[in-house]
């Protein structure tokens, strides 16, 4: 089973890749659309989770979504179908690097992709040559809460504090306009989430050639999250603004 596929079923119960609850995502959205007209791009859509949330709660919304994953591309279609949003949706099967559009963008969305750019302000540079004037970005990125130990910097990345986070991207010309860092609640149940899910799905197909691999890996990723990263990694999601356009 392939990293698509495992990350698909880890967030049957979470659809929002990020460790953030319902109200977060609203209350976000809202800070980052604040007419409710805007033309919106998510880099690495996945599913169209935050689009179709976006959509759903602002009818005069148009949408692009980007990601490598067909299958999650084919998820959101189904579901802007249902919803009766379809006709406000455009998604694009390719990289996020290798996307290009006509025109510009009022907000722009990264949610768990910045590392299909390598990294938070390359994914910045990204965003900004697809926004329009005025416009914002609308990203979350982790960062360390504590010291984190050697192990943990292995497994999740080279991240910094969230003070040294905001340094770098005030740096690199951004202004935040909003932020939220994610509650231990949300961390703790994104995390139950995603490795329940996994456990539940190969409790469930026993027969299945891949079921030991999955019941294997929400095992591990478990103890990792627990034993690892548990009391030193956080998450923040920020809407920002160009300091100068």
């Amino acid at each position: 089973m392939n990293r698509e596929q495992i990350s698909r079923l880890a967030h049957a119960n979470h659809p929002i890749k990020s460790p953030l609850d319902d109200d977060s995502v609203r209350q976000l959205l809202d800070r980052g659309i604040p007419r409710g007209d805007e033309c919106i791009l998510d880099f690495g859509c996945g599913g169209g989770e935050w689009l179709l949330r976006a959509l759903s709660a602002y009818p005069d919304l148009h949408a692009e979504g980007v990601d490598i994953d067909e299958g999650a591309l084919g998820d959101a279609r189904a579901a802007a179908n249902k919803l009766g949003v379809e006709e406000r949706l455009d998604l694009h099967h390719l990289s996020a690097a290798d996307f290009a559009s006509p025109h510009s963008f009022d907000l722009v969305l990264s949610f768990g992709a910045t590392h299909a750019f390598g990294g938070l302000l390359p994914t910045l540079v990204a965003a900004r040559k697809h926004l329009a004037p005025g416009g914002r970005v609308l990203i979350g990125e982790g960062f360390w809460d504590r010291e984190p130990s050697q192990e943990a910097v292995e497994m999740l990345g080279d991240f910094t504090d969230l003070a040294t986070t905001l340094d770098r991207v005030t740096a690199d010309g951004w202004t935040p306009v909003h932020g939220h860092v994610s509650t231990r609640q949300e961390l703790d149940d994104y995390e139950w989430a995603c490795w329940g899910s996994l456990a539940s799905w190969a409790l469930d197909h026993p027969a299945d050639p891949d079921s030991s691999q999955v019941l294997e890996t929400a095992t591990t990723r478990r103890a990792e999250w627990l034993r690892v990263y548990r009391d030193t990694w956080g998450f923040v999601s920020l809407v920002l603004r160009r300091t100068s356009d």
